[in-house]
């Protein structure tokens, strides 16, 4: 295996560990969502009270650790467009089945993470009293950081996948552009 061997397992580690950190703090996001209470103060003015702001920043971290990860593969890969050619077959078709549905993972995973951190962020301050009945705190809701991590491991999974798939079809076209064959040419004589 050789140094490739090596920086293949280095890039698995780095990714996996990536991409792990993100759902932890995914999950993190999740159990540290702010909730609001509404308060009347002295003069009958209602407002929100939000506890702890702290999964804003647990999922802009999940954001920036899967980005990190993700990044990570495609320019070890250069994004399987600009790298070393791919050998025709099996590892080839199932890298570009991988690629794609890992990007599909990645976009949904940051979608869920930002939308939640986006939400989290925003936080209602003042409402007048006619509306006191009808209105509530407003709060994200449950689910947003969990789906962002499910689809996180997910996104995982699918680059070791795509990265197990691309070394073994860039080595077999290696294999196959080294391999020299001594060919006698032969010509018919009229």
């Amino acid at each position: 295996m050789g140094e490739a061997g090596r920086s293949s397992w280095l890039v698995h580690i780095l990714v996996i560990a990536l991409s792990l950190t993100a759902f932890g703090f995914a999950i993190a996001a999740e159990r540290r969502r702010s909730t609001g209470s509404i308060v009347t103060d002295s003069f009958n003015s209602t407002f929100c009270v939000y506890d702890s702001d702290i999964a804003t920043g647990y999922g802009v971290g999940a954001f920036l650790f899967l980005l990190s990860g993700q990044s990570l593969l495609m320019g070890v890969t250069k994004c399987m467009c600009f790298g070393k050619p791919l050998a025709p077959g099996g590892s080839r078709a199932w890298s570009i089945i991988y690629f794609a549905s890992s990007w599909i993972a990645f976009i949904i995973a940051e979608s869920c993470l930002i939308a939640g951190a986006t939400k989290n962020a925003y936080h209602t301050k003042y409402r007048h009293m006619i509306y006191a009945g009808s209105w509530t705190c407003d709060s994200l809701r449950k689910g947003v950081f969990i789906s962002g991590a499910v689809f996180t491991v997910l996104c995982m999974i699918l680059n070791v996948y795509f990265y197990m798939y691309y070394t073994k079809s860039t080595s077999q076209a290696a294999k196959k552009i080294n391999t020299t064959t001594r060919i006698v040419g032969m010509t018919g004589h009229a």
